[in-house]
Formats: C-alpha cells, structure tokens, sequence
C-alpha cells in the first residue's frame, strides 16, 4: 500500500498535520481502511499543504 509516511511523526500544532508527511490524524489511523481513489486524491493534496502550512512541512 502506497504511503506518503517518511517515519518523521510529529503533529504541527498550528495546522494540525504530521511535519513528515502532511496528513491529519484521522487520514493517519484511517489510511489502511482508505479506498485507493481516497488515498490517491489525499496524496494529490500533499503538495498544495506544503504551500499553505509551511510550517509543517519543515522535514527536519
């Protein structure tokens, strides 16, 4: 199964998302039970996260 996870798990406070891979929790603990479409259309989201939360997607 395809996954955005880098192993860098830390939620940004201010936007809510994991500073390693740009997902909410609730996609996190959801993934496995996602259809491919949904994790396709959530991975094809990544990028414009990364634009509008800077902050979290600071990968150390």
């Amino acid at each position: 199964m395809k996954s955005p996870c880098i192993n860098i798990c830390q939620i940004d406070a201010k936007s809510g998302l994991c500073t390693g891979c740009l997902r909410t929790l609730d996609e996190i603990a959801s993934w496995a039970g996602y259809t491919d479409a949904k994790r396709s259309q959530i991975l094809a989201e990544l990028p414009n996260r990364t634009t509008q939360h800077p902050e979290a997607g600071e990968r150390g």
